[in-house]
């Protein structure tokens, strides 16, 4: 019964004796060792690295408020000029905007010497805030003309605004914008400026100059991966004014860790468009933001790799090991012993001719 067992075995043994130990298989056996040692540490990196599955649904979400990040450098305009102004696209006054921003005073080398709160945050009816046609903010009637009239603080404000533009001062808007979970645009301008003063200033709108650099951002948290386009964009404007339009399609998004923990954040794809403004203009270049929302949401899932597929693919990788060393030790042992033959055969036949 035992010799019918041995005789179905696919492992034959050969006798002790019959084994030889060769330098060559010596160095096959340490290269195959190195070789297992290396891909076994990538395998294991492989097995507890996480990895992340996308899918799609509708968006069902109502009700929510849309954070927007600002962190944008304005290297040719004073913080008493800009202002950033907010347009909801449904037409509704929105009076429940929380916005926390900041104007940091920046010299000529990009540094931060001054902070001031923003609180000309501008909200208003889009059917009374049309921007993009070529209307002045300020037209209308005797009321709005009353407006214009400029006081001591317009005065001190204006000579503040010629001495800091003299240094070459600019200006750098960081903050939170939260708004309604609809499209809209909010613009970063000097549109909250009083148009006498803007005239003082700037005399006409083609001196104007939104050159600006955008450091950071993103309609909410960041997850691993990530990448938002607009970071680290920068926009000089040389001899000539004009206005920077940036259309933004946001896409709803869920980051699922493994540990199961949510957090709702957007990604964003984005086209620019730059319109110029001609010298008799009367219209104030800005920097626009159009943001509208995708209907499609994307929950995105952290999973790891099962303990099962990670041992079939490290036999696997052992297997294909093991084999390849032992074939390419039988290769250089068949040539050795071929080359050492041949050597041998030619001496013995030289032995005869010298006899």
């Amino acid at each position: 019964m035992g010799l019918k067992l041995q005789s179905l075995s696919a492992f034959p043994r050969a006798e002790e004796h019959l084994l030889e130990k060769t330098r060559s298989g010596a160095v096959v056996s340490i290269i195959g060792l190195i070789a297992i040692a290396t891909l076994f540490t990538h395998e294991l990196k492989y097995y507890l690295t996480t990895y992340t599955v996308h899918e799609m649904s509708v968006d069902v979400k109502r009700g929510e408020t849309l954070p927007i990040h600002i962190n944008m450098t304005f290297p040719s305009l004073p913080c008493d000029v800009l202002s950033v102004d907010a347009v909801d696209m449904s037409g509704k006054h929105e009076v429940d905007v929380h916005a926390n921003m900041w104007k940091l005073r920046v010299n000529p080398e990009g540094l931060i010497i001054g902070t001031q709160y923003l609180t000309d945050l501008v909200e208003k009816e889009h059917s009374d805030h049309k921007h993009g046609e070529n209307k002045e903010h300020n037209e209308g009637s005797s009321e709005r003309k009353d407006e214009q009239s400029l006081n001591s603080q317009d005065e001190a404000m204006i000579k503040r605004v010629m001495n800091a533009m003299e240094r070459s001062e600019g200006c750098r808007v960081f903050g939170n914008l939260d708004v309604q979970r609809v499209a809209g645009n909010f613009h970063i301008s000097v549109h909250g400026l009083k148009r006498n003063a803007a005239q003082q200033i700037f005399s006409r709108g083609n001196n104007v100059n939104v050159s600006h650099v955008i450091h950071d951002f993103s309609f909410g948290p960041k997850y691993p991966g990530i990448h938002n386009p607009l970071d680290g964009t920068t926009r000089i404007l040389l001899d000539t004014s004009g206005s920077v339009k940036y259309f933004v399609k946001i896409v709803p998004t869920e980051y699922r860790y493994l540990s199961k923990k949510v957090m709702p954040t957007n990604q964003f794809s984005v086209t620019e468009y730059y319109v110029q403004t001609k010298e008799h203009q009367r219209t104030w270049p800005a920097v626009f933001f159009f943001y509208d929302l995708s209907p499609i949401t994307v929950t995105i899932k952290e999973e790891t790799r099962s303990f099962l597929h990670f041992i079939a693919r490290l036999c696997a990788v052992l297997g294909g090991t093991f084999a390849l060393t032992g074939m390419l030790d039988r290769w250089i042992y068949r040539i050795v012993a071929a080359f050492t033959k041949s050597r041998t055969g030619n001496k013995r036949r030289q032995g005869k001719t010298a006899d």
